[in-house]
């Protein structure tokens, strides 16, 4: 979990969520067709059973609930069956503070799904999309109001059910800025300006493309298009969802590059609900103290956690934590790269104006001398390169009982390591050949070494690299401590 914070997951339990928007009740019927329908050309659903949960702004309660925070929700419903079991379902919800508001001038928002097997046969929608009167957005203001002080997060979600008319949306917006809280916003409007003053909206594909004018699949498109709505719209920044193709963040100024995260579904199964998931785990992570990339990274995550789901299912932290687990596997082989695959690397962080570092060494039974020494290598750099020596390269240098460890499980823990951003092994005795096809920013050896002493510290300086020496710990020594394992 290299990308995350350690303990950020755990600090969900002390976030709280406040949600404003379109609740709404989610009935499913689900069945059996055996035969087509003798009255008309469609099938007869033989009804097995029946489930119902909190849909729209609900399921955005329920999914910051199933992360272990507290869901403060805020929204109307009408004086019918519907408005009572969605009110019931949501009491029954741990973690979530249902903050109702009864309108007697119109229906609860209600969907009916009926079901077979897997397939959606039919959705039958009860719904009234006006404004509510002045007295009902009167209300709901009051009730958010209220709830303000609780909060470290605001969600609006837009469902286009009525709830977020103009007026309600910018007094919500104008009291939680006043109130210094970040707001996330799940847009239905193809006008943004409508959400000025959010910190981040949320579009998927189709609704960004109505916004922008930009239907492009392509990543570039995408940053440029969102970049005039963040301008035009005045808003902080946009996380567009891009189904298959994963997620695009585009943030601060337009110097700084978008971060494009690529789909981590691995079968899908339901993909209802899935952005109510992302709104979630994105403003949870925000209150637990995450920036919006990391907040991202983990909404990615859960998306593709939800999606292999059925129905508008929730994402629990175990879930979560397990799959940043395999994915960290899967990005540790990523950063063991050939020298080829480094230099294309390179030229990415170089077009982002990040500064590059470099340090080798045979690193044979890592101890807190190689930490350290990793450690303040990155605190140099924005991305740090480990050249690696080889097996026969360790040999020549230390001797044929070296290395301990052969050069794949020593690749395999330095990729591991947090601050290490790519590891590369090569064969020669120096790492001047890497050095000289990579040219680094930055190039740091140990405080035993000098300057002139360091592989590479000329052609570095020679280009306006600078070569830093880092402290070393005392007594740290891999040929000590094999020594001392041999009895020596």
């Amino acid at each position: 979990m290299s990308d995350f914070q350690p303990g950020r997951i755990d600090s969900f339990a002390d976030a709280t969520v406040l949600i404003l928007g379109d609740v709404m009740l989610d009935r499913y019927i689900h069945g059996r067709v055996d035969r087509m329908s003798p009255e008309a050309p469609i099938p007869v659903l033989a009804i097995e059973w029946e489930n119902a949960m909190a849909g729209g702004a609900g399921n955005v309660a329920r999914n910051v609930a199933g992360l272990g925070a507290r869901a403060i929700l805020v929204g109307l419903v009408g004086a019918d069956e519907a408005g009572r079991e969605l009110a019931r379902l949501l009491k029954l919800t741990p973690r979530v503070d249902a903050r109702l508001v009864t309108d007697t001038s119109r229906p609860t928002t209600a969907k009916t799904r009926f079901v077979a097997g897997r397939q959606q046969l039919l959705r039958a929608d009860a719904e009234q999309t006006a404004v509510p009167a002045a007295a009902g957005v009167d209300a709901l203001m009051v009730e958010f109001r209220r709830a303000l002080g609780e909060a470290d997060v605001v969600v609006l979600s837009d469902y286009a059910k009525g709830v977020l008319g103009d007026a309600l949306l910018g007094q919500a917006i104008a009291a939680a800025r006043q109130a210094g809280k970040p707001i996330v916003t799940d847009p239905k409007s193809r006008d943004f300006t409508r959400y000025r003053g959010s910190s981040i909206i949320t579009p998927n594909r189709s609704e960004f493309a109505a916004a922008s004018g930009v239907h492009s699949r392509d990543a570039a498109a995408i940053a440029t298009g969102a970049r005039a709505l963040i301008e035009a719209a005045g808003i902080d920044a946009i996380l567009v969802t891009r189904g298959e193709d994963g997620m695009s963040l585009i943030a601060g100024s337009a110097g700084d590059p978008a971060l494009d995260l690529a789909t981590e579904a691995r079968e899908v199964f339901d993909v209802s609900g899935a952005g109510d998931t992302v709104v979630a785990v994105l403003a949870v992570a925000r209150a637990a103290g995450a920036d919006w990339a990391e907040a991202a990274r983990l909404a990615n995550t859960a998306a593709g956690i939800a999606v292999a789901k059925a129905g508008t299912a929730v994402v629990y932290p175990a879930e979560l934590t397990r799959a940043l687990h395999a994915t960290e596997v899967l990005s540790t082989d990523a950063k063991i790269v050939t020298l080829d695959e480094a230099m294309e690397r390179v030229a990415l962080w170089r077009a982002r104006r990040e500064r590059v570092g470099f340090t080798n060494g045979c690193f044979d039974l890592i101890h807190p001398g190689h930490i350290s020494l990793i450690g303040q290598a990155r605190a140099a750099c924005d991305r740090l390169i480990v050249g690696l020596n080889s097996d026969a390269s360790v040999r020549r240098l230390k001797g044929e009982t070296r290395p301990v460890q052969n050069e794949t499980a020593r690749a395999i823990v330095l990729a591991s390591l947090a601050h290490v951003d790519l590891v590369v092994v090569f064969g020669e005795d120096t790492p001047i050949e890497l050095i000289a096809a990579l040219r680094p920013d930055v190039l740091v050896k140990g405080a035993d070494y000098t300057v002139d002493k360091v592989v590479g510290s000329d052609l570095v300086r020679s280009y306006g690299g600078r070569v830093v020496l880092a402290d070393l710990v005392p007594g740290q020594s891999t040929t000590r401590t094999v020594a001392r394992i041999a009895g020596g």
